[in-house]
């Protein structure tokens, strides 16, 4: 150890080059797109002519375009459910598969949707919800004489379905992180709780949920970044439709990008997007640990 520490302070620069490939990575795949996206949102640019030097108008462009404002609504609306319902869900499926005899397997069961991709799951879910193939409404069919709900194109019942999706793929992310989370907390004060008259629900609000806080932050910041930049199962379930009614933030940024070649404004909706990504979850973790400080 004497040694090798010596060999360490000789070489003070051995750290640096061994760490030298990842961060040229970082740096070429990262830093620089996202310097030259920040560049180019002061332009206005169709991605072939030469780009025109606009200032802040593609920002002040959000304020006149209505498709943006329903857009960042349905972002708003997106993340509000998309990070309640998984998270609380997880919080209690992990709760209630502590220390059964067949945990494993209801782990896995759970955990399973996580593995397949979004786009997988957006194409598995778009067919489970389709109008006319739809497995949802032949099972609603056998006992509604043919009925057949639009899933997919009724405005609020479009989001609802890909929030199902949603929670449906990334409810096992939430219940595995609180299951290793349940597993760190002592038995003692749990216990303790209970020798003093408290019922399993109290136990579970007033000891168990405050010792959770660390794992409780990790999963809602994971969560909330996650649903931020959601874009795969919304585009291939719904394509933002009808007529823009699902289209989040991440959405419209490709379409004004990729569809319209308004690249200018399409690198303006990232820049927010990530601007209001950062701002969310730094102001989420800071109250975290301000009270964490308080708490202990």
């Amino acid at each position: 150890m004497g040694a090798t520490r010596r060999a360490r302070n000789q070489n003070p620069f051995l750290s640096y080059i061994l760490i030298l490939p990842a961060f040229a990575l970082v740096v070429g795949l990262l830093l620089v797109p996202m310097a030259q996206n920040l560049y180019y949102s002061f332009f206005k640019w169709d991605g072939i002519s030469k780009p025109i030097f606009v200032g802040l108008g593609n920002y002040l462009r959000f304020f006149a375009d209505s498709n943006f404002v329903q857009s960042f609504v349905n972002t708003l609306i997106w993340v509000v459910a998309t990070l309640a319902i998984p998270v609380a869900g997880g919080l209690v499926v992990a709760n209630f598969l502590r220390g059964l005899k067949l945990e494993n397997l209801f782990k896995s069961i759970f955990f399973i949707p996580l593995t397949i991709s979004f786009v997988s799951t957006g194409a598995v879910w778009s067919y489970i919800f389709s109008r006319d193939l739809g497995m949802l409404n032949g099972i609603i069919g056998l006992f509604s004489h043919g009925t057949k709900v639009n899933w997919l194109t009724s405005v609020p019942l479009n989001t609802g379905s890909m929030i199902i999706a949603w929670v449906w793929q990334q409810l096992g992310t939430s219940m595995v992180m609180f299951l290793a989370g349940l597993s760190t907390i002592p038995r003692d004060p749990v216990e303790a709780a209970l020798l003093d008259g408290a019922n399993k629900w109290q136990t579970f609000v007033h000891v168990t949920l405050p010792m959770l806080r660390p794992v409780t932050t990790v999963v809602i910041t994971m969560a909330m970044v996650n649903s931020f930049k959601t874009f795969d199962i919304i585009y291939v379930i719904t394509r933002g439709g009808p007529y823009r009614s699902s289209e989040t933030l991440a959405v419209t940024m490709f379409r004004e990008t990729f569809t319209m070649f308004n690249m200018g404004y399409g690198a303006a909706i990232s820049a927010l997007l990530s601007i209001l990504v950062i701002l969310v979850s730094v102001s989420y973790i800071k109250g975290m640990w301000k009270k964490d400080l308080l708490f202990y």
